[in-house]
């Protein structure tokens, strides 16, 4: 009997005939419903005519946790009186409950996209209802995108909603395009706030640590435990507390030991009766209840009983290193929009309250919405799924955002490696079976490939064990979890079972061999790039070539090679922590691994020098090593010479003092007078190597070759000799200036103007400053014993102004050398007084 009461509490219900109307004439509609108002229970029923008077539909409710879709089905199969799988039914990995009499199926956006896959048309589906679009899980949005082209293309009549609570409504529904009349589609607003709920701030105490990583600071989880035990005292009802991951749940458990309460710990690897214990409510005794949770449940459940949240402030997001093929954890402060769908949780059944543990002045500046996981994910699963629809690039389908290209170009590399995708990205044969698997396709591959090797039961075992990493206290080693997880009788170890079977139904027959090589291959070949071979200075080097380690104690770092199923690198580590791996061989490796093996000459700059070597290697780890000696190709010695100028610098090459004199006339010529005198900066110089420094270059092989090189010789090379310009290189910039004595004073050109250094007599009698290029040079003009006495760049001004403070002070310490009143009229001489009396 359908429960009427129950569905009149759904503040959604005032929403419906808006809704059934907008998709009556335009076929598409965005619903906007706060937490807790019912748009995920109420709205299918409604769509599918189940309840109120709308024409018989089947109806497709898309969510993005299994938790969230056997909750969903069970809530709406209460509401009709009725158990899952009659009139409600659904459908995630491994288990499916529906039968002839369904009429609304529940089911993951990864099954929704599995079944696209198989039959784009979604023959029978009336309405597909795309719920939390807001979170932006990839699937979601490539579900969405996929949805939208049926409709344009195949189904004009089938009926699409995206649903969210906290969601860009104007931005889905631009996306959601309207086929008739064009225009966005039409977003219908539910008003309804559930019961409500009061914010408090529970600032944590002074000194927390930011997260980084999976690290998070344990004074933190004092503080959310702190502030639970607060809550119990001051509220009714039960409590859930959201945090980061499993780890933190853990901990906080452990911080709430004594409490009056039963804690219960809920995230997406707990066994499916944890979970649902958890969402039938509190057991015949009604003790109160702590719920400790990640995100999991911000959205789509009812956690009965619960009327308070403690919110820690902190989510969990993925990064990926493209470049490495390694995958990890960021902590990162909750998004406006997900604290809103966890405050929510407290005011389902009756008014509520949330603590938010964070100050309020922090509340303004967090990020409005969570990073769509497109912009952040490995994407080539997804990559597989758009060369599989036929839009290899993904630039036709209709996505919020556009896949960033360089994670793009990186997931194509990968498809292509493991022959998903050919040359022009097109999804191959082999490419159509995989994506059908409903695996990463990098575990596709190691099924395929591993089945007829190893047989399909253990491929399949194996590579259910990969999809779904097993619990932390299984240990590293990948061989001693997968026999653990034989044995288990534990929630991952159910879950693993009936997924094993799924797969082993995908494979083909094969041959057999041990554990340790089934669980070294199959994961060898699941991630190529993560083979790693032990160093002699300790630790791995992957063939991605990021270094790897082990934790201390681990019976694993007696293999010389590994096949590293899970790892991962913060920002902060220089390598890889190895959290799941086999043992296998370098004949294992190197079949894996096999089309990143190269052999071909090495030829570069090293330690200083030349090092020219033949090598055997698997991407970044070499295999075998031999010198080439004098047998290297030319032009790969000629570019390791060039790259140890780059790191070096001109240093490298012989330079005598008339050869870096040259090089600053030069520079002077090139600053004051431009072209046709040459740049000889130390860049423009190595860029234009092969003008300069050649025949030279090409004969060298070594650093002591570079050190025989004559700068100078070859610096005269750049010289504006077709101009004829070079012959002026001694009228323009002269090595010498002669000064009124005689002498002929070496000019200086290294600084920002050209230097004569001269004795002050010998400048008697010379009233014009000496010119360069048409610069006048800066006279340092020195006492008898060569000491500066002053400089000036205006030789008239200083005999006028300057002269006399200089004779005061320097005639009396020289008394044999000529001080004339009048420097202007007097012979300039490089002698003394006497001396100079005698040579009149």
């Amino acid at each position: 009997m359908i429960r009427n009461d129950a569905l009149d509490r759904l503040p959604v219900r005032h929403a419906v005939p808006e809704l059934l109307a907008a998709l009556a004439e335009r076929g598409a509609a965005v619903l906007s419903a706060p937490p807790g108002t019912g748009k995920t229970t109420l709205v299918p029923l409604a769509l599918a005519g189940l309840i109120g008077d709308g024409p018989a539909r089947r109806v497709l409710v898309a969510e993005p946790r299994r938790m969230a879709v056997r909750a969903a089905a069970r809530r709406m199969a209460w509401l009709l009186g009725e158990e899952v799988g009659g009139t409600v039914g659904f459908s995630v990995r491994g288990e499916r409950r529906t039968g002839a009499a369904t009429r609304v199926e529940v089911v993951t956006t990864g099954i929704l996209l599995q079944r696209l896959q198989r039959d784009p048309e979604l023959a029978g589906v009336d309405v597909v209802l795309l719920d939390e679009c807001h979170e932006r899980h990839l699937d979601a949005d490539t579900a969405m995108a996929f949805l939208v082209d049926v409709r344009a293309t195949l189904r004009p009549e089938l009926k699409l909603i995206a649903a969210s609570a906290t969601s860009d409504a104007e931005a889905w529904a631009e996306l959601l395009t309207v086929l008739e009349g064009g225009g966005p589609a039409p977003i219908v607003w539910s008003k309804g706030e559930g019961h409500g709920y009061a914010v408090r701030f529970a600032a944590p105490p002074a000194g927390i640590r930011p997260a980084h990583g999976t690290w998070v600071d344990p004074a933190l989880l004092r503080h959310v435990a702190s502030t639970i035990r607060l809550a119990l005292e001051r509220h009714q009802g039960d409590v859930l507390c959201f945090l980061p991951g499993t780890g933190e749940i853990a901990r906080t458990a452990g911080l709430l030991d004594g409490v009056d309460a039963e804690v219960l710990q809920l995230h997406g690897r707990a066994p499916a009766a944890v979970q649902d214990a958890v969402l039938r409510g509190a057991g015949p005794g009604g003790r109160r209840r702590v719920v400790l949770s990640t995100s999991v449940a911000e959205s789509s459940l009812t956690v009965p009983g619960v009327r308070i949240v403690v919110d820690s402030g902190l989510a969990r997001e993925p990064r990926t290193d493209h470049a490495r093929g390694l995958g990890s954890l960021a902590t990162v402060p909750v998004s406006t929009a997900a604290a809103t769908q966890r405050a929510g949780r407290s005011g389902r059944e009756a008014a509520g309250v949330v603590y938010r543990c964070w100050a309020e002045a922090e509340d303004g500046s967090r990020a409005r919405f969570p990073s769509p996981e497109i912009r952040i994910a490995d994407l080539a699963d997804f990559a597989l799924r758009a060369a599989c629809w036929g839009d290899p690039t993904a630039e036709g389908l209709a996505l919020l955002d556009a896949p960033p290209a360089g994670a793009m170009a990186a997931a194509r590399a990968v498809l292509g490696s493991i022959g998903a995708v050919d040359g022009d990205g097109r999804a191959t044969e082999r490419g159509v079976r995989m994506s059908r698997l409903g695996l990463h396709p990098r575990l596709g591959r190691a099924l395929l490939d591993g089945a007829p090797e190893v047989g399909a039961r253990r491929a399949a075992e194996v590579v259910a064990l990969l999809s779904e990493e097993p619990p932390r206290d299984y240990g590293d080693d990948l061989v001693a979890a997968w026999r653990t997880a034989r044995r288990g009788a534990d929630g991952y170890g159910a879950r693993w079972r009936a997924e094993a079977r799924r797969l082993e139904r995908s494979a083909g027959e094969a041959v057999g061999g041990g554990d340790d090589a089934v669980a070294g291959l199959v994961t060898a070949l699941a991630f190529p790039e993560r083979v790693a071979r032990a160093r002699e200075q300790g630790g791995y080097l992957m063939v991605s070539g990021s270094g790897a380690r082990l934790a201390e104690g681990s019976r694993l770092g007696t293999g010389p090679w590994l096949a590293v199923a899970v790892a991962d690198r913060t920002a902060r580590d220089a390598t890889a922590r190895v959290r799941l791996a086999a043992v296998v061989d370098e004949s294992i490796a190197c079949r894996a691994a096999g089309h990143l093996r190269s052999t071909g000459e090495e030829v570069r700059w090293e330690d200083g020098d030349v090092v020219a070597r033949s090598v055997d290697r698997l991407g970044a780890v070499e295999l075998t090593v031999r010198p080439l000696g004098a047998g290297a190709e030319p032009a790969l010695v000629r570019e390791a010479l060039l790259d140890g100028l780059r790191r070096e610098g001109l240093g490298l090459l012989r330079w005598s003092r008339e050869a870096g004199e040259l090089r600053e006339r030069l520079a002077f010529l090139h600053r004051e007078l431009g072209e046709p005198w040459p740049d000889v900066s130390e860049g423009t110089l190595i860029d234009r190597a092969g003008e300069w420094l050649e025949p030279e270059l090409s004969r060298a092989s070594r650093r002591a070759d570079l050190g025989r090189i004559d700068a100078g010789e070859a610096l005269r090379r750049l010289l504006p000799w077709a101009s004829g310009e070079a012959v002026r290189l001694d009228e323009l910039a002269p090595e010498r200036i002669e000064v009124p004595s005689g002498s002929r004073i070496r000019v200086g050109y290294g600084g920002e103007r050209p230097v004569l250094a001269v004795k002050l007599q010998e400048m008697f009698g010379l009233a014009e400053t000496p010119r360069v290029a048409g610069v006048p040079v800066l006279v340092h003009l020195l006492s008898p014993a060569g000491r500066p006495a002053a400089v000036t760049a205006d030789l008239a001004s200083f005999w006028r102004d300057g002269y006399r403070a200089v004779r005061a002070e320097l005639r009396g310490r020289y008394p044999k050398h000529p001080w004339p009143e009048d420097p202007s009229a007097a012979v300039p001489t490089r002698h003394t007084s006497a001396r100079l009396r005698g040579e009149r």
